[in-house]
């Protein structure tokens, strides 16, 4: 195979030092080796950009190596073309192993072309993901300490979580504060409740009437100061994201027209994919980078089931939340099909399936900027009226009932 770039130069990185493999020569000739070694500081990351350029190098390839490879690439990415490939697609043959050789051996292939670029999203996409990935991290931690409190209710034998549907709404925090507090009697906490709460004021009074020490005062004030926080972190956070979001204002509000897909997780959308789906050969290629479809396991010309694919957990995770929303969505297809899916597969799979719909939808949205149409959740009968007919049919004439059926065009 003749190598297709004649300037190329590959980096193995660690987190310590870096170890660079440049090789210069044209396809017909025996290719001049020089490798490097740099330590992972900024100033020595920019002698080695220096030297490269100094060099005539085009290309620089590298792993996508844990989140050693962020500081190399964003040193890099406005001087050279870059190629981020898969660890998994480029390793090297069983053998003696070093840096020296891993530089060398990602060298050959990226002076041969033969390394697949990662999708890498442009600078903007890239800080927008890191806010909103952060802010998933702060909701999981609010969601860990509201649990933690609860249960500490529960050793007080505190029973507002049964009574009240949010304890952590309006009503619920003025309870608590008064908890903490410790002057008010189960009446008078009751008293704070708000709007429909009022109507359990009997009910109230009992699950309030607990045993409170003061050591639970003192873990409670201090959970709720640390609640507090946590709002105020993601409220400050969700003000940092509009701000990066203002660009993609017009694929924001397309995307928040999908059933179940809300503020937050269209701007999820946009962190993980980008706005650009030409990186993306397809819609397929699209589900099977997310990871929302099925692993291909084929063996002596049989098919075997086998787990879904591994892919970007977040994106994922997002798809994933978006279609259990679209499945409580009333009068849409998602739901429709959600439903019917459940029934034969199981609720885990039926989730996946309307998650890969919705990222298929994404992409043709983002591609060419049409809306979001909904088929409607008579669709799927729409299909075949006459088996949908007969099969209403069979299960009346099983249940004892005389029926006949004709169309309200023939009747007309």
């Amino acid at each position: 195979m003749e190598p297709i770039i004649e300037r190329g130069a590959a980096v193995d990185v660690g987190q310590a030092v870096v170890v660079v493999c440049l090789l210069v020569g044209k396809a017909h000739e025996k290719a001049r080796k020089e490798i490097k070694t740099f330590r992972t500081l900024t100033r020595e990351l920019l002698e080695m950009r220096d030297w490269l350029l100094a060099e005539g190098c085009t290309h620089v390839g590298m792993e996508s190596t844990g989140v050693y490879w962020k500081p190399v690439y964003a040193i890099l990415e406005d001087s050279f073309e870059l190629i981020v490939g898969n660890a998994q697609h480029i390793k090297n043959v069983p053998g003696r192993k070093t840096d020296m050789k891993d530089a060398e051996w990602l060298a050959n292939l990226v002076r041969h072309g033969l390394i697949a670029k990662s999708f890498v999203p442009p600078k903007p996409i890239r800080e927008l993901r890191d806010l909103l990935r952060y802010r998933r991290k702060l909701v999981e931690s609010r969601s860990a300490e509201r649990n933690r409190l609860l249960k500490l209710l529960e050793t007080a034998n505190i029973k507002l979580s049964s009574v009240a549907s949010d304890v952590f709404g309006v009503s619920g925090m003025l309870m608590l504060q008064a908890l903490v507090e410790g002057n008010s009697t189960p009446q008078e906490m009751a008293g704070l409740a708000k709007g429909r709460l009022r109507e359990k004021t009997e009910d109230l009074i009992l699950a309030l009437e607990g045993r409170v020490q003061e050591h639970h005062r003192f873990l409670l004030r201090l959970q709720m100061r640390r609640l507090e926080r946590v709002e105020a972190d993601i409220a400050e956070l969700d003000g940092q994201v509009d701000q990066k979001l203002i660009p993609y204002q017009a694929q924001h509000t397309l995307l928040t027209q999908i059933p179940g897909v809300d503020r937050v997780l269209a701007a999820v959308l946009i962190a993980e994919l980008g706005i650009d789906m030409s990186v993306f050969h397809s819609p397929r290629h699209l589900a099977a980078w997310a990871g929302v479809c099925p692993g291909n396991n084929e063996s002596a010309g049989k098919r075997k089931g086998s787990r879904a694919r591994k892919g970007n957990v977040h994106l994922k995770t997002a798809l994933v939340e978006a279609a259990a929303a679209a499945a409580r969505k009333k009068g849409s297809y998602l739901k429709d099909k959600f439903f019917r899916l459940k029934a034969r597969r199981g609720y885990k799979r039926a989730a996946m399936a309307i998650a890969h719909k919705i990222l298929v939808a994404a992409y043709h949205m983002l591609s060419t900027g049409a809306p979001y149409k909904d088929l409607g959740e008579a669709y799927l009968d729409r299909l075949d009226k006459k088996q949908v007919a007969g099969n209403l049919v069979r299960r009346l004439r099983r249940l004892g009932y005389k029926v006949e059926i004709q169309e309200l065009n023939a009747v007309a």
